[in-house]
């Protein structure tokens, strides 16, 4: 049996955070918003899976509105999310995620972010893939005011 999972997630950007995306720390003036630390990436991954598993969503295992979370790591959630994933049988074929952000230019990172979002998982890096798309000056993204990521994952089980 195969599956397909889609995720997406949006957060705003402001001063005084840290840009994270995939679990990689990204120098820039202004990061995600966020009640965990706002991974945008880690988000809309985590919800691929559990998507493509039937298993609820982020925002039901872990609610924004639940103090335990404030400021958690996303690995910490995608990990958890995997774990959740992987006893119920699937394993991850592949995942290709599309992230949205004026600035900063992602690709200097890309290869950082692909090898921490593999580590997370345990899988190997050539399973993961991401890529980065600008607003070109259109909308939300494109003024810099926010960042957004869409993942797809494809799971397998016997």
């Amino acid at each position: 049996m195969i599956r397909i999972g889609l995720g997406y997630d949006l957060h705003t950007l402001v001063p005084g955070r840290p840009l994270m995306l995939g679990g990689v720390h990204i120098p820039f003036e202004k990061g995600e918003a966020g009640h965990s630390d706002g991974d945008v990436l880690l988000h809309a991954l985590a919800d691929a899976l559990l998507g493509a598993a039937c298993l609820g969503d982020i925002g039901e295992l872990f609610p924004p509105n639940d103090p335990q979370w404030k400021d958690m790591a996303s690995s910490f959630l995608l990990k958890t999310v995997w774990d959740k994933v992987r006893a119920a049988g699937w394993t991850l074929e592949n995942a290709d995620c599309v992230i949205t952000i004026q600035q900063p230019k992602i690709l200097p990172y890309r290869q950082a972010i692909r090898t921490s979002i593999a580590d997370i998982l345990g899988v190997h890096i050539d399973q993961i893939f991401v890529k980065a798309k600008t607003g070109e000056g259109v909308g939300i993204i494109g003024s810099g005011a926010a960042a957004a990521v869409w993942c797809t994952c494809l799971l397998s089980r016997p």
